[in-house]
């Protein structure tokens, strides 16, 4: 008879720019953690004084690694992997606060599941409304939908069908296979990283978004299963870390979206970016068609939401359009 298989071992990593309080929070919600389990925060050049309150805890059980100047999201989560030693490294955005049971019932899936390569949590917003977590990969379709904006239309249809209270607790108890999840709490199994033979945890050409969804498809491709567990309930102030770069202002977020989705498509060819790149453009000009429609009908508040929202589109077509040409 064969012994009952261990949990694994885990390593947490929580990368932070200039998100101190978030931080802390994120921080205080982990409580009671397995014996062994090792924390690291990576200060990805803070001015916050993000580490010295960290370090002012008295008894914290967190290792703190700092980069004297940014270094993104993706450098700084490969430096906190390549600090552990865990069989399975949590990924945890620092505007994420952990719900109590959520560490034991995420080692409990990978002990269950030896093939289990990533897991995603179930994220919710602070006020408990559910948050996408992990979905399909994206296609042309999917990116125009989202370029377009009528996949959130969809959402929030949807949403409105049934309470917020009923679809959380409508997930299947078990894990939900996916194609990717998000990297604000991705939990990856250390040996599934090594079958690729990669030095690093995320690919670091994306500085801002896509690492998730890229590492999601080569271990996929490996044989790796990606999972969303609905019992590993996570809180994400959803924005809060990229708002703080100093690239990522507001209007420039969707354009560094677009350019980190584009950067992906390409790895598949350079006809799948451009198919990637038309969607988004043609996604883009629905939208900005459907506002200046509506604009004459809605309140002066939310017309000057339109505004600032159509300049971010704007800067996002171009930058796509740029891609367009330099690829001709």
């Amino acid at each position: 008879m064969k012994p009952p298989r261990k949990s694994p071992t885990l390593s947490i990593v929580i990368p932070t720019f200039d998100t101190r309080e978030l931080t802390l929070r994120c921080l205080a919600s982990l409580q009671e953690l397995p014996s062994g389990t090792e924390v690291v925060v990576v200060d990805d050049g803070s001015t916050d004084g993000t580490s010295e309150a960290i370090a002012s805890r008295p008894s914290a059980p967190f290792r703190i690694v700092r980069h004297e100047s940014p270094q993104g999201f993706s450098r700084a989560a490969n430096r906190g992997y390549a600090e552990t030693t865990g069989e399975i490294v949590w990924v945890l955005n620092s505007d994420t606060e952990v719900e109590p049971e959520a560490v034991t019932a995420l080692l409990e899936a990978f002990r269950r599941d030896p093939e289990l390569a990533v897991a995603g949590a179930a994220l919710t917003y602070p006020d408990g409304r559910p948050q996408w977590s992990g979905g399909p990969e994206p296609t042309p379709l999917w990116l125009f939908a989202h370029a377009s904006g009528l996949g959130e239309r969809w959402g929030r249809w949807r949403r409105s069908r049934r309470a917020t209270e009923v679809e959380i607790e409508s997930l299947p108890r078990g894990p939900v296979p996916v194609d990717w999840v998000t990297g604000a709490a991705i939990a990856i199994r250390r040996a599934a990283v090594q079958k690729l033979s990669a030095a690093a945890l995320f690919d670091e050409r994306f500085r801002f978004y896509a690492q998730d969804l890229d590492l999601c498809v080569r271990l996929r491709a490996a044989g790796g299963r990606i999972r969303v567990l609905p019992d590993v309930r996570v809180r994400h102030h959803h924005g809060a870390t990229i708002s703080k770069a100093k690239e990522a202002s507001a209007n420039r977020q969707l354009e560094l979206l677009w350019a980190d989705l584009l950067d992906w498509a390409v790895l598949g060819g350079r006809r799948k970016g451009r198919r990637a790149a038309w969607a988004l453009v043609f996604g883009a000009g629905v939208r900005q068609i459907g506002r200046a429609i509506a604009r004459p009908f809605v309140s002066s508040e939310r017309r000057t939401t339109f505004q600032q929202e159509d300049l971010a589109l704007s800067r996002a077509r171009s930058a796509v359009r740029r891609f367009l040409s330099e690829r001709a």
